[in-house]
């Protein structure tokens, strides 16, 4: 975000217009095909590990889960663009992980505080 302030400071003619190439911060074509690949990909073998059954109940759940997270991961990276390897893919990328611990925080402990509000009504 600095940067791109920076830019716009150093615009000479004094308008506020922007100088980056979206195509930087948003990627093309290509890194969003191979996101959609990879996802369905990521999607269809769970799929079919469930509906065919021939694993035991722990080692789908194990796989689904496992698969589940891979796709996390393809989403974050192929469609909301966080690394680590620009200044500016770093702060979103821990901007983003701070939402989620607010927001796992703030869901967990009012699961919790729930949980325990019912428990010491019913004794």
């Amino acid at each position: 975000m600095a940067l791109h302030d920076a830019k716009l400071a150093s615009n000479t003619d004094g308008h506020a217009s922007s100088t980056h190439n979206s195509d930087d911060v948003h990627g093309d074509v290509k890194s969003y095909v191979i996101g959609f690949i990879l996802s369905v990909v990521l999607t269809a073998i769970p799929f079919t590990l469930v509906m065919n059954g021939d694993l035991s109940k722990v080692t789908t759940i194990w796989s689904v889960v496992t698969l589940g997270l891979v796709q996390i991961w393809v989403h974050l990276k192929y469609f909301l663009h966080l690394n680590f390897v620009t200044e500016e893919g770093r702060a979103n990328t821990f901007s983003f992980l701070f939402s989620a611990l607010i927001i796992f925080m703030v869901v967990g402990l009012s699961v919790w505080i729930i949980y325990e509000s019912n428990a010491m009504m019913m004794y």
